[in-house]
């Protein structure tokens, strides 16, 4: 059997591509059909107060396929990524660009320049910041630090064509369910609906470089990996976090959350114990809490948390493990506020739709590039978010955060 690239055959390439768009369809039609349960959802919330426990076991059931699908659909997608680099190596992120036929046109300078590059779901190599090409430099630059962003992780992934997201979003209830005595008046309660839109936003950035750039393409993939992409992911982590809705602002969680019930805390608690209020008020909200976010320093706080004798409680330094806590886990950002936690049922009280994924451009059709023989790099993205129980999403501050003497 003939091979290309020492990546393997082409039966077997096609028959990946074949199981990839399977699997995307199989994404789009289930993003369709958690949004018919959420609205069933919704409904059943205003006629009876909760949600059915078949409504709530099919949510979940979507849920954990989809995320069993997008981990298969990712790896594919590695796989296709390796074929075809020798040594099995994977190609970058920014390496996929340069090897386009649209880079190449423009680079040799045919037929226009600007070249249009959609990058899906490729993961970065060893050499994805290759070193810079410069004579009587030492090699390599010395990169700001970065900050990984893994809230969108947390939060469950869907697709749209569309440029709004519409659906029904509870904002109140009051629940006045009682014993009652017959032939009285019952007690009344109320559920207040609201038609929600979430517009599709688009992130994006741009960098200028000299037109040589186009002939040194690991140059151009350090510029691409290097810090395009990280901005995007960094601020985009922000806004799902903190946007404020205003202007092309994304809707973050944290506006859109409920306080945090401070009537839950008692005499002596620890900001351990605060996290398990919080995650019982998004238990009592009908959702079960998937993750915790918290500011770094506040997790530290967490983990440095010694018994009697000197022993940790909640950390071992000799392992690597997840972060995790009551039995779910902890994403630790600075994107998160100092001194406040949030919990969350992040993979069923809320939904990303990604309208485009990462594209790059790369045009001397920019300004006066020409004449100064400069190039202008541009990375975008587009996506909305749509939260559809609030009361699922529990933000506040710790109980200690007053008291800096304080301990865990």
């Amino acid at each position: 059997m003939s091979r290309k690239n020492g990546g393997g055959s082409n039966d077997d390439h096609n028959q990946d591509n074949l199981e990839m768009k399977g699997l995307m369809d199989a994404l789009t039609k289930r993003d369709l059909e958690i949004k018919t349960f959420c609205e069933n959802a919704q409904k059943e919330i205003k006629e009876t107060g909760k949600i059915a426990d078949d409504t709530k076991g099919a949510l979940e059931l979507l849920a954990k396929s989809g995320t069993e699908m997008q981990e298969r659909l990712t790896a594919l997608e590695q796989k296709g990524a390796r074929r075809g680099k020798s040594q099995a190596q994977a190609k970058s992120w920014g390496q996929s660009v340069v090897d386009t036929e649209s880079f190449k046109s423009m680079a040799d300078g045919r037929l226009g320049r600007t070249g249009r590059i959609e990058v899906k779901a490729i993961t970065s190599a060893d050499d994805s910041a290759g070193n810079l090409v410069v004579t009587e430099r030492l090699p390599g630059i010395i990169a700001q630090p970065d900050r990984v962003a893994t809230v969108r992780d947390l939060i469950m992934p869907g697709r749209t064509l569309s440029n709004a997201i519409e659906y029904v979003k509870e904002t109140g209830f009051v629940n006045n369910a009682a014993p009652q005595v017959e032939g009285q008046r019952k007690a009344e309660s109320s559920l207040s609906f609201e038609l929600a839109t979430s517009n599709v936003r688009t992130i994006a950035h741009w960098i200028p470089a000299t037109k040589q750039i186009l002939d040194d393409a690991p140059q151009l993939a350090s510029y691409i990996d290097g810090r395009l992409r990280y901005g995007l992911t960094y601020v985009e982590e922000e806004q799902l976090l903190l946007g404020d809705g205003t202007g092309q602002n994304i809707l973050g969680l944290i506006p859109q959350a409920t306080a945090y019930n401070t009537a839950l805390n008692m005499a002596g608690d620890t900001r351990v114990d605060a996290i398990r209020h919080a995650i019982l008020q998004v238990r009592l909200a009908e959702y079960r809490a998937s993750g915790i976010v918290l500011h770094p320093t506040d997790w530290e706080r967490i983990e440095l948390t010694k018994t009697d004798d000197n022993a940790y409680v909640f950390a071992n330094p000799t392992t690597g493990a997840q972060p995790r806590l009551w039995g779910l886990p902890v994403v630790e950002t600075t994107a998160m506020p100092e001194g406040q936690m949030m919990v969350g049922a992040f993979n069923m009280a809320a939904q990303i739709f990604d309208r485009e994924n990462t594209t790059v451009e790369v045009s001397t059709e920019d300004r006066d590039n020409f004449i100064n023989n400069m190039v202008t790099v541009r990375a975008e993205e587009r996506l909305a978010m749509a939260v559809y129980r609030p009361e699922s999403f529990v933000v506040g501050a710790f109980p200690d955060t007053t008291d800096p003497t304080a301990g865990a």
